[in-house]
């Protein structure tokens, strides 16, 4: 009798390249998959440069995005799985990004006043 032996063979990603509306990942094995963006809203919410830096994880079994904190594995995309985040959890980090961002475009201005106010104390400052 013969038996039909399937080697799974595990799927990895090489590189990943993201622009205004595709996530695309070429895959050790040759294959190249690409996905909207929208099915990503960390991604899709990010600058060109957030959406830049990321790096491998897992021997390639996943892509991590530090500076949006977003995992995707490569089995969720051979599987046509988009975001399972939750709107709730999306709409906190949202949130959390949005003042995080206005806080740190007035970083540098509140700079400037510290060191002024730091001129003004010191004798002989001017």
């Amino acid at each position: 009798m013969n038996t039909l032996a399937i080697e799974k063979r595990e799927a990895t990603a090489e590189t990943v390249s993201v622009t205004q509306d595709t996530l695309t990942v070429h895959l050790a094995d040759g294959r190249t998959l690409s996905v909207p963006l929208a099915w990503y809203p960390r991604l899709l919410h990010g600058s060109s440069k957030e959406r830049s830096r990321w790096r491998l994880i897992g021997k390639g079994e996943g892509i991590h995005w530090p500076d949006l904190d977003e995992d995707i594995s490569v089995e969720s995309l051979l599987f046509g799985y988009p975001s399972g985040e939750s709107q709730e959890s999306f709409k906190r980090w949202l949130a959390n990004r949005k003042t995080h961002t206005r806080s740190s475009s007035r970083r540098p201005n509140e700079i400037r006043i510290r060191a002024a106010r730091l001129r003004r104390r010191r004798p002989g400052a001017g």
